[in-house]
């Protein structure tokens, strides 16, 4: 097989490069015990949390883990303006990077033009995809929030045509789809966006651009191809037009509309893009028990069904009020129903309060609910997973099934300067690995 060489922006510690290596030389999606035969090869990666500058924690997992890969820890903004040499030319550029405000922010003379907000991490995609010329990636791989598709509220959809305005411009075709993990035997309800980006010099692209879109979004594509999905209303297909002019698409992309035009899976051809609702056809379910450690668990990770704390009487609405003495009714207040009165602190504003019931603890035989990067630590909270075990006690989530949740190999994250806390923001922040693995095949094997 011929090697396809990959470059890892926003790596995190390392998702997608354990999707698409393998880790080992074994597939996550076999809970690392059969051979995965990956083609795919990381020859360049980079890493930057901008807000602890003197502390780069996943960079120390990353590095700990692949410690003799060419790894950059530096700010990639920097490293394009200062040292782009040092980005070798690839095949495949892969990332999950965050959803941000991808406005068109200056247009300057001296060159090509458009320039975005700095620290707007897709910015560095384009101008890598832009400065490497007649050498720029063939294939893009990328992942994203589900937001995405829809954001700003202000100009609904505005952010996810500026990127497809982006990638037209560079000559690429695009796939994308929402992919809630659950739904194909993964353990973890994780709803993200994939994109897939071939360049029309491609043999790909020029098979895929002779087939029906619809048929590409269903069954045929990249993306459609590693999860096939059905069609709730066939008959109901968005389309339209997506112009190179970057500014103008970030200046009037559907402004004044209610409504996004992009579904949850789409392409994009020549600037024409073609998007409707598809429903995934599901396979069995992974429950959250087949995660959970059998082992010991250190008893900091246990709630103290007893233990007190200050008491507060909180007054509802239309029942009686909510009493907390313990720790678990903290714990049981900020999961369940609410109706009640807050004040805002700065206004005095009074304004009523309402959300609906979590169930608590979290069920062991369906597919977990979604890891947030706020998941460690000891204090209450709305959204921290919480167990309940055989014998009854309650506990949270240890790292080690956290990691599972999103199909790492156990204790990945482990390292001497990182805490559990910091592990749990990891997890709350990576992909699905599982979902790399797939998609990742698909665009091989095509390729």
């Amino acid at each position: 097989m011929k090697e396809i060489k990959v470059v890892e922006l926003f790596a995190g510690v390392g998702g997608f490069r354990i999707g698409l290596e393998g880790w080992k030389g074994k597939s996550p999606l076999s809970d690392y015990k059969k051979k995965l035969n990956s083609n795919y090869k990381v020859v360049w990666s980079n890493q930057w949390e901008p807000l602890t500058p003197k502390n780069q924690h996943a960079n120390y997992v990353y590095e700990n883990r692949w410690p003799n890969s060419n790894h950059c820890g530096e700010n990639i903004e920097d490293v394009i303006e200062n040292n782009f040499n040092i980005i070798p030319d690839h095949d495949l550029l892969v990332g999950g990077f965050p959803c941000q405000d991808y406005s068109v922010a200056t247009t300057l003379k001296n060159s090509k033009g458009l320039v975005g907000k700095k620290g707007v991490l897709w910015w560095s995609i384009y101008n890598i995809i832009s400065k490497k010329g007649n050498k720029k990636p063939k294939y893009l791989f990328l992942e994203n929030v589900d937001r995405l598709l829809a954001s700003p509220a202000s100009q609904r959809g505005r952010d996810f045509a500026v990127m497809l305005s982006c990638l037209y411009e560079q000559g690429y075709a695009v796939e994308w789809k929402i992919i809630n993990a659950a739904d194909y035997s993964m353990p973890q309800r994780r709803r993200r966006v994939y994109i897939v980006a071939y360049h029309k010099s491609t043999s790909l692209y020029k098979k895929m651009i002779k087939l029906d879109k619809k048929d590409i979004i269903e069954k045929s594509g990249v993306i459609s191809g590693a999860f096939n999905v059905s069609f709730s209303r066939p008959e109901i297909i968005n389309s339209g037009t997506i112009s190179k002019e970057i500014n103008k698409v970030s200046d009037t992309f559907n402004k004044g509309e209610k409504l996004s035009p992009f579904k949850n899976s789409g392409v994009m051809f020549g600037g024409e893009f073609y998007s409707v609702k598809t429903d995934s056809i599901k396979t069995d379910e992974k429950d959250l028990d087949s995660v959970l450690e059998k082992r010991k668990v250190d008893k900091s990770f246990y709630i103290d069904k007893n233990k007190k704390v200050r008491r507060r009487v909180i007054p509802q609405i239309d029942r009686e009020p909510i009493v907390i003495e313990t720790e678990y009714h903290m714990w049981k207040y900020l999961k369940g129903r609410k109706n009640q009165y807050k004040v805002n602190k700065t206004s005095g504003f009074k304004y009523k309060y309402g959300e609906g019931k979590m169930i608590f603890p979290d069920p062991r035989d369906k597919p977990s609910r979604t890891i947030i990067t706020g998941e460690g630590g000891p204090s209450p909270s709305r959204f921290k997973h919480v167990i309940e075990e055989d014998d009854g006690s309650l506990r949270r989530l240890i790292p080690i099934e956290l990691e599972k949740l999103n199909m790492f190999p156990e204790n990945h994250t482990e390292h001497e300067k990182v805490t559990d806390n910091k592990r749990a923001f990891f997890m709350g922040n990576a992909l699905v690995i599982g979902v790399v693995e797939k998609i990742g095949s698909e665009l091989s094997k095509l390729i």
